[in-house]
């Protein structure tokens, strides 16, 4: 089973049922359920293949939220040679982890 879904206009692909996400953070509390209708592919034992154009309306994922976190930090360098100018500033970005609990499909 192979799922191409989008979240907040960034595409993630779900491989099986119980796959854990790390998508940008979404304002919900933890162990709520959302619903996640943007699916462009479905793909099911190498025999359903459904693309969609550009979503397909047949699809349902739930999900449930697992925990908010805050990614390692990045460390940003603006530097000119000889001009003595060097600034150093970091910045950790916001994600939340879900859980894909089910697939419904409405034929």
């Amino acid at each position: 089973m192979k799922i191409i879904l989008e979240i907040k206009n960034k595409q993630y692909i779900v491989n099986k049922i119980n796959d854990i996400i790390k998508i940008d953070k979404i304002n919900k509390e933890i162990n709520d359920l959302i619903e996640i209708r943007n699916i462009l592919f479905f793909e099911e034992n190498n025999k359903l293949i459904l693309v969609g154009k550009p979503y397909l309306k047949e699809i349902i994922i739930i999900a449930k939220v697992i925990n908010h976190f805050k990614d390692k930090k990045i460390k940003i360098l603006k530097f000119k040679r000889r001009n003595n100018y060097k600034i150093i500033k970091g910045h950790r970005q916001n994600f939340t982890n879900i859980s894909i609990l089910k697939i419904i499909k409405n034929n």
